[in-house]
């Protein structure tokens, strides 16, 4: 089952009002679009996923509440060329739920998970030609060591590229469980005790094969040039990678321009466009984390176009 993450904090964030335009830039489950719909009776609620596997139920569940809503199936990097195609060129909130869902995780047969075995796949779009077999076991061993270490953050990346190149030797590595065992036996013993081995190696695979942190910066400055003044871009975030993107993206889109930084009387022309809601990120409650641990390492930001 899925559940959305920081939900409550995610839409009072988007400051919506009943006529209010809004992207879902990561619809899934519906979970943030729903509460979305129910608020912009108006409005128009444009709703972006690549995973064809949610279309149906996610339709149904916003049939539910109203009609006033249209589901485009891309990646939401492609989110300014899709909305103008329909003729919108200004909306008043685009909302992201970065990462991977809940139900894309349990759904063993999507190879995402490290502790069910399943074919090795991890494609969010299946009509994406790149899969996580063909990284495992196409990749060098140097690719491999800088996407573990650049994108799984794991001290033992050389060491379990090494493991994988020399299993390959004998034969391809054909599922999750398959791949675990060799990572396993790559790290030291003491090291598995707090944390499963694979979880950061199948993050990596995973980043990798979606092109999860290419998309963030094009698909944010594409959402930033079509806010409204006034309307805001809300980002959920699940891991450093990802908060550290965001978060420095929206630093510099909310600083003065150095030319001018600590005039008395600096020109409107020179001020930023835009200003940080959140100075520090959102984090779930304790109770939140409670009811769903997944939420852990969430962290949302916020920020408003001004002029």
């Amino acid at each position: 089952m899925h559940i959305s993450v920081l939900l409550e904090e995610a839409i009072s964030s988007l400051n919506l009002h009943d006529n209010s335009i809004i992207v879902d830039a990561t619809l899934g489950y519906g979970g943030h679009s729903s509460k979305i719909l129910e608020r912009i009776k108006r409005g128009h609620l444009f709703a972006f996923d690549q995973d064809s596997e949610v279309l149906p139920y996610s339709t149904n569940r916003l049939n539910a509440i109203g009609t006033n809503f249209t589901i485009i199936k891309s990646n939401f990097v492609n989110m300014k060329e899709k909305l103008l195609e329909k003729n919108i060129t200004k909306v008043d909130g685009v909302l992201f739920d970065l990462g991977v869902s809940s139900p894309q995780l349990d759904n063993e047969e999507r190879g995402f998970s490290y502790h069910n075995d399943a074919k090795l796949d991890m494609r969010m779009d299946k009509e994406n030609p790149l899969s996580a077999y063909d990284v495992v076991n196409f990749y060098d061993i140097n690719e491999l060591t800088n996407i573990f270490k650049n994108y799984g953050e794991s001290k033992f990346s050389r060491n379990i590229a090494k493991k994988i190149v020399e299993y390959r030797k004998t034969k391809n590595i054909e599922t999750t469980l398959e791949l675990v065992d060799i990572i396993k036996s790559a790290v030291p013993m003491k090291f598995r005790i707090d944390k499963h081995p694979a979880r950061q190696i199948f993050q990596a695979i995973r980043i990798e094969v979606n092109h999860e942190l290419d998309v963030i910066e094009p698909a944010l400055e594409d959402a930033l040039q079509l806010l409204n003044v006034g309307g805001r871009v809300s980002v959920i975030t699940f891991h450093s990678l990802e908060d550290r993107i965001v978060k420095k993206y929206f630093k510099e889109k909310c600083e003065i321009d150095n030319k001018v930084k600590g005039l008395p009387n600096i020109p409107d022309k020179y001020l930023p466009d835009f200003k940080l809601i959140t100075k520090k990120a959102i984090i779930p409650s304790d109770e939140e984390i409670k009811k769903n641990n997944r939420a852990r390492s969430a962290k949302l930001r916020v920020i408003e176009r001004i002029k």
